[in-house]
C-alpha cells in the first residue's frame, strides 16, 4: 500500500473512531466494549498472518516493540473508553488533536531530532490555550466531564509517547506484525481486567453498540493500528500526528449531526485555538508535505 492511502485511511477511520466508541457504550461499564473490540482485533490479526503469510519476528527488537505498542494501546484504550462515558465524542477528537504537540516534545526529550523553533512554540502555546478553553467547557457541565477531560488528556499523552517509543526502537517489522503482537498482550489484559471489575456480559446490547463494537474491532483496531504503525516506518513522528489537524472537525460535526452532540462556546473557542496552533506548530511540514509518498 501507497503511504498517501494508508494515511487517508487513518483519517477517515480516526474521524468516525470517537462516536462508535461513544455508540459502543451500552452503559454498564466501559470496560465491556473495550475488551470484546480489542478480542475481535486479536482474532481478525490472527486470521489475517496465516492468510497473509506473514511470520511474527520475536528477535528483541521486535518484542520490545510489541510493548512499546501495546502498552500505548493499552493505556489510551483504557482512558478513552472511561472518559467517553463523560465527554462527547467531538470532545475527544478535540483533545486527540493535541498529540502532534505531546509527540513534538516528545520526540525533543526521546530521539532528539526535533527542533522546537519559535513558530513551534507559540504553536504549543496556542494549543495549551486551547485546552484551558476546552476545560473551561467541561467545567459547566461538570465535575465528571472535566474529569474525563483529564483522563483522555492522559491518553493522548500515553499514545503520543507510544509513537515515540516505537519510533526509537526502529525495528524493521511488518505492520500487521506489530499491531498482532501489540494486540497480543492488550487483549488478555483487558479479558482480565474485565474479569476482576466486571465479569458480567451487558444485560441490554443494542443494535448500534453491537455493530459499533465489531467496526472497532476490525477497522478502529486493525486496519487502522496497521496503517498507523506503517506510516510509523516511513514518516517523521511530527508528520504521522498531522492527521489530527483534520479529525476533530470531522469528529465534531459526525458528532453533532448523528449523535445530537451540543457544542458549547467554550469548546468552539479551543477549537479554534487547538486547530491555530498546530497549523502554527506544523508549517514546515506542511510546506513539506510532497514527503508522504
Amino acid at each position: 500500500m501507497s503511504v498517501p492511502a494508508a494515511y487517508f485511511s487513518i483519517i477517515l477511520i480516526w474521524s468516525t473512531t470517537p462516536l462508535a466508541i461513544q455508540w459502543s457504550n451500552s452503559g454498564e461499564g466501559f470496560l465491556f466494549p473495550v475488551m470484546a473490540r480489542m478480542v475481535i482485533g486479536l482474532i481478525l490479526c490472527l486470521a489475517l498472518l496465516a492468510v497473509m503469510r506473514v511470520r511474527m519476528p520475536w528477535h528483541a527488537a521486535a518484542r520490545k516493540t510489541y510493548l512499546a505498542a501495546g502498552s500505548g494501546i493499552l493505556g489510551t484504550m483504557l482512558c478513552v473508553y472511561w472518559g467517553a462515558q463523560y465527554i462527547s465524542s467531538g470532545m475527544i477528537a478535540l483533545l486527540f488533536a493535541l498529540s502532534p504537540l505531546f509527540t513534538s516534545l516528545a520526540a525533543k526529550w526521546w530521539l532528539g531530532n526535533e527542533h522546537i523553533t519559535a513558530t513551534k512554540l507559540v504553536g504549543i502555546l496556542l494549543g495549551l490555550l486551547g485546552l484551558a478553553a476546552i476545560f473551561s467547557s467541561g467545567l459547566t457541565l461538570g465535575a465528571h466531564a472535566a474529569n474525563g477531560i483529564a483522563v483522555v488528556l492522559i491518553a493522548v499523552i500515553l499514545q503520543s509517547f507510544s509513537l515515540v517509543w516505537v519510533k526509537r526502537i526502529g525495528a524493521s517489522i511488518p505492520a500487521m506484525a506489530v499491531t498482532s503482537g501489540a494486540l497480543m498482550l492488550v487483549a488478555p489484559a483487558l479479558l482480565l481486567l474485565w474479569k476482576i471489575f466486571d465479569g458480567s456480559m451487558p444485560h441490554a446490547l443494542n443494535v448500534r453498540a453491537l455493530w459499533s463494537i465489531v467496526y472497532l474491532g476490525i477497522f478502529g483496531s486493525v486496519l487502522a493500528f496497521s496503517f498507523y504503525f506503517y506510516v510509523i516506518k516511513r514518516m517523521q513522528a511530527g508528520q504521522i500526528a498531522l492527521i489530527t489537524l483534520i479529525t476533530p472537525v470531522s469528529a465534531l460535526w459526525l458528532g453533532h449531526v448523528l449523535n445530537q452532540e451540543v457544542i458549547q462556546q467554550g469548546l468552539w473557542a479551543g477549537t479554534a485555538c487547538v486547530l491555530l496552533g498546530l497549523l502554527m506548530h506544523q508549517w514546515e511540514t506542511l510546506r513539506n508535505i510532497k514527503y508522504i509518498n
